[in-house]
Order: structure tokens, then sequence, then C-alpha cells
């Protein structure tokens, strides 16, 4: 698998945001989806990565700057069509290899509270991300969850 940083303007990455996007919409309310649209993602304090093999999109991931200590993960995404392959792992020890090179002292996320979003919340777990409070500017939300890690 190979990683690189993305421009987002390739059809394969819109593709794969879209049906990330929809998926989300699909089981959360409108209020509770915090997944970035396209041009949000190109935003100057967040970097994103895809994930290829053999020029095949598997998935993607992001890491947005909150502060010179604290970063998000954001859009983390396995294509359908490669799940249970280690993608997700490998993109998000990626992630947390660039938020230590950085200087963060912190790492956190949201990700849904729905059975449809466990295997998510054990990945995270498994990398040593705990239950935290709303951070930046996230409420409680019943149909959200929240994760951190110290680094």
């Amino acid at each position: 698998m190979n990683i690189k940083i993305d421009d987002l303007k390739g059809s394969e990455i819109y593709e794969l945001l879209q049906e990330h996007l929809q998926s989300m919409r699909l089981h959360s309310p409108p209020e509770s989806v915090h997944a970035l649209e396209i041009e949000a993602l190109r935003r100057p304090e967040i970097t994103f990565w895809t994930v290829w093999e053999s020029g095949e999109l598997l998935g993607c991931g992001a890491l947005k700057e909150l502060d010179s200590q604290h970063g998000e993960i954001k859009s983390m995404r396995t294509s359908s069509l490669h799940l249970r392959k280690g993608v997700a792992k490998y993109l998000l020890n990626h992630i947390l290899e660039e938020a230590v090179r950085r200087g963060y002292s912190r790492v956190s996320l949201e990700t849904g509270s729905m059975e449809v979003f466990e295997p998510a919340r054990k990945l995270y777990a498994n990398s040593g991300f705990t239950y935290c409070e709303p951070f930046a500017d996230y409420v409680e939300d019943p149909y959200s969850v929240f994760m951190t890690r110290e680094l």
C-alpha cells in the first residue's frame, strides 16, 4: 500500500468521498453529520491522504490542525471493495506518525455512536484512543462519540 498527500481533484477520491457522505447521512440526522465536503477538506489547516495499491484507491483520511498541540482525524474511509484488509489501520498509523512529527500532544476524533460505527470505534480503541468529552466546536450529541489519544 502506498499513501500520498492528495489534492482532492481525482474522480476516484470524489466518488469515495460521496460514498462516505451518503453513508453518514444514511446513519445520522443532518445536524449530526460532521463529515466534510470536498471543498472544506481543501482548507490549509487540513492535510488529506489517500491510500493506493496497484493504481486502485483503497481509502482516505485527513488530519486537521486545531492548534499547535492538537489535531483532529477527519474523513477516515475505506472503500467498500477493500474492507478488512488493514487499510484503515495502516492509514491511521501514518496519520499518528505525522501528528508526532508535527509536535502535537494530542489527537482527537468524532465518530458515530450507532452499531454501524463499532468497527471504527474498535480500530481507534485498539490504537490507544479513549472516550472523551466533546472538543473544539463539538457539543454533546447522542449520535456522536468523541475519542482522544495523548501522543
